[in-house]
């Protein structure tokens, strides 16, 4: 199997202090082609291992599966290098009996890179009818303390960002116990939640319920697709969201917490979810400051 990270040797430099040559961890950056019944669908860059997770992550997000039952197995397929080597970066997965393969229009002839969007799909509306699971309605309610425990538990799950200081991360946490269901890493945030989604989908999961996505960079229009495709109530991220994301949750009813450090956050929809110490939620404390007179505030 193909290394998670790599060692490279490099010069250590301090400006009017000293240099030296050293060596350095990096987190491994690979290609993978994913075929659906032998067709070729799609190449993205990530970092090796998951990729089983990945895949079956990729296809819910894409709404080829919805469901464990949907995904029959994956296997890699012959792939060597200038070694002869298996490079096991091919990987063909067999979708279950009945279920339809991707049709033309969702082949992508181009090859991803490990940030790449959603082109042709800015609709927001178009967006939403792809998905199976409806999060407006969930009755999941997080206690605030509980939620800012999330990034520091995913930073200390980190265990490859450790090693090379270069990838990404992406956790599940029960919005309920706070309890980290499953963390995985990537140098593309989008992959590191497909292999999240991919492992909810083997265990049988989905929708995910009750849960909270919480993810180490900012929260893009792509991720808030993901975690709905996958019907995640609640995503969380350390920086900010890009207005798209926030005007797609809000469309969903979906819960987006930005700017999660330590103790402090931003909501930037379904704040009714959060709860507060009184026992309150976090929209009617807002609700009701914004309506008090300016003395008693």
């Amino acid at each position: 199997m193909s290394r998670i990270t790599v060692r490279r040797k490099v010069i250590a430099l301090s400006v009017g202090q000293s240099c030296a040559a050293a060596e350095d961890w990096l987190a491994a950056e690979e290609p993978l082609q994913i075929r659906v019944g032998g067709r070729p669908l799609v190449v993205t860059m990530r970092t090796p291992g998951r990729d089983f997770d990945l895949a079956a992550g990729f296809l819910v997000s894409e709404a080829i599966i919805a469901a464990g039952q949907d995904f029959s197995a994956a296997r890699y397929c012959a792939g060597v290098n200038d070694d002869g080597q298996n490079t096991y970066n091919v990987l063909d997965v067999t979708l279950a009996p009945g279920v339809a393969p991707p049709g033309p229009s969702a082949q992508r002839s181009l090859d991803a890179t490990s940030s790449w969007g959603l082109c042709g799909k800015a609709s927001i509306d178009a967006v939403r009818t792809r998905s199976a699971y409806d999060v407006s309605d969930d009755p999941v309610r997080i206690d605030a303390e509980i939620l800012a425990t999330f990034p520091a538990k995913l930073r200390s799950g980190q265990a490859v960002f450790d090693k090379t200081g270069g990838l990404h991360a992406a956790a599940l946490f029960d919005g309920v116990s706070g309890q980290m269901l499953v963390l995985r890493e990537d140098v593309g945030t989008h992959n590191a939640v497909d292999k999240v989604v991919g492992w909810a989908l083997k265990q049988d999961r989905l929708p995910l319920a009750g849960t909270v996505l919480m993810v180490s960079g900012r929260a893009s229009f792509e991720l808030t697709v993901k975690a709905m495709m996958a019907g995640i109530p609640v995503l969380a991220a350390i920086s900010a969201p890009s207005s798209l994301a926030a005007e797609l949750a809000t469309d969903l009813g979906m819960t987006l917490v930005g700017f999660l450090r330590a103790s402090s956050m931003v909501i930037y929809s379904a704040g009714q979810r959060v709860v507060l110490a009184g026992g309150s939620s976090a929209a009617a404390a807002a609700s009701a400051l914004r309506s008090s007179p300016p003395e008693h505030r």
